[in-house]
């Protein structure tokens, strides 16, 4: 599997130092986390609508701007992708009723 994902992490941490006016990532970083977590969640909805629709082409497109979205959010929050991958590695191979119910109330 690509490590696009982890690449895209790394430049997304490597822009929070960079100038806003010429960074559309440092940009959104410079909102805070209520702002990306928003970006995030208009993204997500998008991908939704794309997909209730039958677009394919469209889902790619916004499936992508969802991870992208995604990785800031989780640099705007301190989050670090191995983390979640961890957690992803965690869970592998427990049914999801399982993984759930292992988890504090």
């Amino acid at each position: 599997m690509s490590d696009i994902l982890k690449r895209l992490a790394q430049t997304i941490e490597a822009r929070k130092s960079a100038d806003p006016d010429s960074s559309w990532t440092a940009k959104l970083l410079s909102k805070g986390t209520a702002k990306t977590a928003e970006k995030f969640g208009e993204e997500a909805i998008e991908a939704i609508i794309a997909s209730a629709k039958g677009d394919r082409e469209n889902l790619t497109n916004e499936a992508a701007d969802v991870l992208y979205h995604l990785l800031v959010m989780l640099a705007a929050s301190d989050v670090a992708l191995d983390d979640v991958l961890a957690e992803l590695e965690r869970r592998e191979g427990l049914s999801g009723i399982e993984e759930k119910a292992s988890r504090p109330s």
